[in-house]
Formats: structure tokens, C-alpha cells, sequence
């Protein structure tokens, strides 16, 4: 059905000309489907207050349309690493910065605390003022390297440790102009790091898929953002039925939660970004 569905629409591309009304027809069509941007204005903050107290061994990952937070269990390691994946200007980056955020309200830093490596670390400015972040480390400076080293080092021995750590990587690809030594702790942390309480979230831009493929089968939980290409849809989605070229960029992701996707939208926050813990909250 895929390759069906693919040969569909690359005879749309070569007829385009000929068939621009039907195909406007088309993407009208499409567009009605897209549940509408103004169904979800509410910012992060509100809609935490919305769901009141979640477990402590709940991270927030976003708002489902149903009303219901979308939770990862911190302490059920079954999910594994998780990948956010998606076209360039998706909103991968800023369903980093919510799950980073939304930590300084829902948790203590002594129960959980966040490290984030990116390329571009002026998109994290303020979010290294929250009390559970360790830190904003550049892709391609030693500090990156030393906190996967540190983590995993950490990972290795936390035997009796309640705390959990979320390592935040903003560009899967970038890993692999680190060095051997990293890659082979990050791979053991991908491995092995939700079952000793350290959480890789990472993200990837879909049409870069083939440069990271050895890394790809580390992830059994995906979350999926707007894809335009089907080949690249494909990609990063081997289980049909996502619909990732309907979704809002830059709203809108989807999971695949017992054989079902469940779309779900991630709050805006208005800068700067000033957390206030909630009522019962103590740091």
C-alpha cells in the first residue's frame, strides 16, 4: 500500500500542471482534516495547573485533544529512549524545551534533573536558570562530551539513587562527529539508561533519517511531528497509518500507543519563561 500511495503521488507531482484544480481540491480536503491551530492556545502553565498534581514518576510530554496528559512513566523502563522526529521547523526543539520547562513544576530537582546538548544553545537561553537543569551543553564543545561521559558514568553506579536524569539531545545526527569513546557510552545509554534511571529524548530531522541508521533501532518510542515527504515519513514511521503530512507544524505530534496513534499538542510559552511552582510545590 505504501509503494501504491507513493507512485500516487509522484504521478500528482509529474500532472501537476494539467490537474491544478484537483489537486487544490485535494489539499483543501487535507487542510479541513487538520484539527484547527486555535484548539490549543493554552500556555504551558495553565495546562499544567489544568491536570493538577501528576505523579512524581510522571514526565510530561504534552496536552492529547481528549483533555488528558500525555505521561511517560519514569519508573516503567518498558518505552525506552525516545525520539522525536519531524521536517525541519516542526517544533522538535520546542517539545524539548516543554518536557525541559515543565519539570520545574511538576518536580523537585533533588527527584529529577535535565542536561541539554544542542547546536544552538541561544534557542535555550533562561531554561539554564531552572533549578533541574544541569546544564546547555554545545554539540561540539568538550563540556557535550563530558556530560554523556559523566551520565553514563553516573548511570553505572546509581544503585541506590532515587533521582532521574533526562539526557536532552537536540540533533541525533550531530553524534556522530563526536568521538568513539562517546558514541559507545551514548549507545550503552541508549541501551541501558531507562532501566538506571536516565531518559535520552532526542530528536532528528526525518529527511536526515539515512545518515543515523545504525542509531535508529534504539528507539522503540517515537514522537512524531509534520513530515511532508512520504519517503521520509516512512522513515522514521515503520507502523502506517500516522498521517504525519496532516499534522500543524510546529503544534501538533503523534504516538503510537497500543497499535493506535494519539495526537497530541505541545503548550506555547510566552518568554522569558518564569516557572512558578504550584500550590503544595516545595523546592
Amino acid at each position: 500500500m505504501n509503494s501504491i500511495r507513493r507512485n500516487y503521488e509522484l504521478a500528482l507531482g509529474a500532472f501537476e500542471e494539467a490537474t491544478s484544480d484537483l489537486v487544490s481540491k485535494e489539499r483543501r480536503q487535507e487542510a479541513a482534516k487538520r484539527t484547527p491551530p486555535q484548539l490549543a492556545p493554552i500556555p504551558l502553565d495553565k495546562v499544567l495547573a489544568k491536570f493538577g498534581n501528576l505523579p512524581q514518576d510522571a514526565l510530561f510530554l504534552g496536552a492529547a485533544y481528549d483533555g488528558l496528559p500525555i505521561l511517560l512513566n519514569l519508573n516503567d523502563p518498558t518505552p525506552g529512549p525516545i525520539l522525536i522526529a519531524g521536517d525541519q521547523d516542526c517544533g522538535k526543539t520546542a517539545l524539548l524545551q516543554r518536557i525541559a520547562q515543565a519539570t520545574a513544576v511538576t518536580h523537585r530537582p533533588a527527584g529529577l534533573q535535565f542536561g541539554v546538548i544542542t547546536d544552538h544553545p541561544g534557542e535555550w537561553e533562561g531554561i539554564e536558570e531552572i533549578k533541574n537543569c544541569m546544564g546547555i551543553f554545545p554539540t561540539f564543545h568538550k563540556s557535550a562530551d563530558d556530560f554523556i561521559l559523566s551520565l553514563a558514568d553516573w548511570a553505572h553506579n546509581n544503585h541506590s539513587e532515587q533521582r532521574f536524569a533526562l539526557l536532552l539531545i537536540d540533533n541525533l545526527e550531530a553524534v556522530m562527529e563526536m568521538n568513539d569513546s562517546v558514541q559507545q557510552k551514548l549507545r550503552w545509554l541508549l541501551l541501558r539508561g531507562p532501566n538506571r534511571r536516565v531518559w535520552p529524548i532526542i530528536s532528528l530531522n526525518a529527511g536526515r533519517c539515512g545518515k543515523v541508521l545504525p542509531w535508529l533501532a534504539a528507539f522503540r518510542t517515537r514522537l512524531l511531528g509534520a513530515v511532508r515527504n512520504t519517503v521520509d515519513a516512512e522513515s522514521i514511521s515503520p507502523t502506517q497509518g500516522a498521517a504525519l503530512h496532516l499534522l500543524e507544524p510546529g503544534l501538533e505530534f503523534v504516538l503510537n500507543e497500543n497499535r493506535q496513534w494519539v495526537k497530541f499538542w505541545v503548550p506555547p510559552v510566552s518568554p522569558p519563561y518564569s516557572p512558578r511552582p504550584r500550590a503544595g510545590y516545595h523546592q
